[in-house]
């Protein structure tokens, strides 16, 4: 059996009086693509500072590829790529420089071949010989992802690599992404783009309040929901009594209703009948991981 990309055991970790993990235990298997997901305050930004040794865990260990991230810290490191959530650079330099001071960090030298290819793929091969400071907010979070490219790690984190970023770059970085991940390289996502996570990952995580309330396929998961989600839109109208409280408001007129089966269409069809309310529009779907993860969260 390989030795996990990640391997994290129950790791606690609180600031102050704040508890940031709690109990955390999970394994990446290598080659993985996995989707570490949660609200804002879950954990999950402290679980990958943990995992790249910015914060050291109140207990419990954390390995990169078998290298624990405390005791053998070089080798984890340079094992590791992370795409951090903030806008961080050096507004000295340009950003071939910025790429080529990054590789010194690791020890490589004469790494311009794989810097170019890594440009040409993030599109920035035009901004090559541009200063940092001088690029838009959506170029310099390419530099960020080729910063954590540039040393080739088999284990590359993705902290909310899209946010605020336009449709063509999130386009063209996974699919540069998914190139990577076939090459072997694990992967491991943040992100509030819950479409992004189904899309792309095998497995899903998914903490709350630093506890780890839901970790299977992303196949199960979908399986294993309970509810159907029946979207109603009303031409005219009021939902009144028990459809009133199971009702989610989506728009001044559009509604969605969890249904545990398709049997439940019936009943409902029929109390709109006799309350008097005319639709507009009505379907009915299987739910996604947006809803899912919805579902486990209220539960938890």
């Amino acid at each position: 059996m390989s030795i996990p990309a990640i391997n994290i055991q129950r790791l606690h970790k609180n600031f102050g009086g704040v508890q940031a993990l709690q109990d955390v235990s999970l394994a990446v298997g290598q080659g993985e693509f996995f989707a570490l997901l949660g609200s804002n305050g879950a954990g999950k930004t402290t679980l990958i500072s943990i995992l790249a040794g910015l914060t050291r865990a109140d207990s419990g260990k954390a390995e990169i590829m078998g290298h624990d991230v405390v005791e053998n810290y070089q080798m984890a490191r340079q094992l590791l790529g992370v795409v951090p959530q903030e806008l961080a650079y050096d507004p000295f330099f340009t950003v071939r420089e910025t790429l080529r001071m990054q590789s010194g960090y690791f020890g490589l030298r004469r790494n311009d071949d794989w810097i170019d290819e890594i440009l040409h793929n993030l599109g920035l091969q035009g901004k090559a010989e541009m200063n940092m400071r001088t690029l838009s907010g959506g170029m310099k979070r390419r530099v960020l992802v080729a910063q954590a490219l540039v040393h080739k790690p088999p284990v590359i984190i993705l902290d909310e690599p899209t946010a605020g970023v336009d449709v063509e770059l999130r386009l063209s970085l996974w699919n540069f992404v998914r190139q990577l991940n076939k090459q072997g390289h694990t992967i491991m996502l943040t992100t509030h783009y819950l479409e992004e996570a189904e899309a792309l990952c095998n497995r899903v995580a998914m903490l709350k309040q630093g506890r780890l309330v839901a970790l299977d396929s992303t196949a199960n998961l979908l399986r294993n929901a309970s509810e159907l989600i029946l979207q109603i839109t009303i031409k005219s109208g009021v939902l009144t009594g028990e459809l009133a409280a199971r009702a989610v408001r989506q728009a001044e007129n559009d509604y969605t209703i969890a249904m545990k089966s398709p049997m439940d269409l019936e009943p409902i069809l029929a109390q709109l009948r006799m309350g008097g309310v005319k639709l507009e529009n009505i379907s009915l779907s299987q739910p996604d991981l947006e809803d899912v993860f919805v579902q486990i969260m209220g539960r938890a």
